[in-house]
């Protein structure tokens, strides 16, 4: 029997769960001073499209019989994703804005040295920096996490409903719904 349930309720949990590792992986990156280390940061890409994946298939599983559309899966993928990104954004904001006051600093330094290794002149280094800085703040790097992780979560969901969809059989689902009429 389909438990009826919005999928905003449904996919909370996988949403919450997604965000806590997402925390928890933060920390570690920040404990062991690894924040900007690229390769660390792609390996959680990784790790966010198997949440994905999971939450998808637990939603799919436990509320909707096993079977479950390409647009259902995608919103599934999408509010997903939109939870994670408010935890991520709201931890975001109290790391750089409470926590490490100087992470920007260490941030802003990374950008400027990459920018110097790739030959750019130094005047547009300066302007480039200047833009950095006012961009580099706790809240609006909080507000792109939100936009930028809905983004990028419906690319991945995209992908992920390919393999998570399962469409009943018509018959036998209309069957089941006119059994469940008459009890």
């Amino acid at each position: 029997m389909e438990n009826k349930v919005s999928p905003w309720k449904a996919n909370l949990n996988a949403g919450i769960i997604l965000g806590l590792i997402g925390i928890i992986w933060t920390l570690a990156l920040w404990f062991l001073d690894q924040t900007t280390n690229r390769t660390l940061g792609w390996i959680f890409w990784i790790v966010l499209i198997v949440g994905i994946f999971l939450g998808i298939k637990s939603y799919r599983d436990k509320y909707l019989n096993g079977f479950i559309t390409y647009g259902q899966s995608l919103g599934a993928g999408v509010i997903i994703m939109l939870y994670y990104s408010i935890i991520a954004a709201i931890f975001t904001y109290i790391l750089y804005k409470f926590i490490d006051t100087n992470l920007t600093d260490k941030m802003l330094a990374l950008t400027e040295e990459q920018l110097v290794e790739r030959g750019m002149a130094e005047g547009m280094i300066e302007q480039s920096m200047a833009i950095q800085r006012k961009i580099m703040t706790p809240l609006v790097m909080s507000i792109s996490g939100i936009l930028g992780g809905v983004f990028f979560g419906t690319l991945l969901s995209l992908i992920i409903s390919l393999f998570t969809k399962r469409e009943g059989n018509p018959l036998i689902d209309e069957a089941i719904a006119e059994e469940e009429e008459n009890q």
